[in-house]
């Protein structure tokens, strides 16, 4: 008696896993050809010859995408989205709590490749840049209806990447081992003063 099975289920799998995997291949190629900016969710598609659905259910929208291109942690796209959904109100402690939680579950969020890449990561570093650039400083500076906007996002990023290098690099203390409640309460002050206090 021949057993009978279901092909149909196992094919699919491996169809979806390869189309994965060819989406994945041309994101790489396409982000690092374009830039994080200038590389659309229908042009990896499009590369990978597949439909653009298949790309968002795979990795959810750009950002996932793009994570999972660099290797980044998957869950810090949808972290970043979350700072930004309360608008100005209390963002400064959101900011800081985002990139301490992540930091202390992964070593691949944006901040801890920068501070840790070496001379051969020029290109994985320029695409953190403007994945830093478009995702965190730009809709932190659209967010302000001031002519200095974009100056004080810049001064956020002065704030984070002292406090990535301080507490997971350099590990000075008392910094390295304060609590993520404790600096998310004292420096996310000093980001919202940045964002919205006086500039005077």
């Amino acid at each position: 008696m021949t057993e009978h099975t279901s092909p149909g289920r196992p094919g699919r799998w491996r169809s979806g896993a390869q189309s994965r995997q060819r989406v994945l291949d041309a994101a790489r190629e396409l982000f690092q050809r374009n830039g994080y900016a200038g590389t659309t969710v229908r042009a990896v598609a499009t590369e990978a010859g597949v439909d653009p659905a298949m790309v968002f259910y795979f990795f959810g929208n750009k950002q996932g995408l793009f994570a999972a291109a660099v290797d980044m942690s998957a869950q810090l796209p949808p972290a970043i989205d979350a700072i930004f959904d309360g608008g100005l109100d209390g963002i400064g402690e959101r900011v800081v709590r985002t990139l301490l939680e992540n930091m202390d579950k992964s070593e691949r969020a944006p901040l801890a490749i920068l501070t840790r890449s070496g001379p051969g990561d020029d290109q994985t570093e320029t695409l953190l840049r403007q994945y830093i650039d478009r995702e965190i400083t730009g809709r932190l500076a659209a967010l302000l209806d001031t002519p200095d906007a974009a100056l004080r996002a810049g001064m956020v990023n002065v704030q984070l990447l002292g406090l990535a290098v301080a507490r997971y690099v350099v590990r000075v203390e008392p910094i390295a081992s304060a609590s993520v409640d404790e600096l998310t309460t004292r420096l996310g002050a000093v980001v919202q003063h940045c964002l919205t206090g006086s500039a005077s």
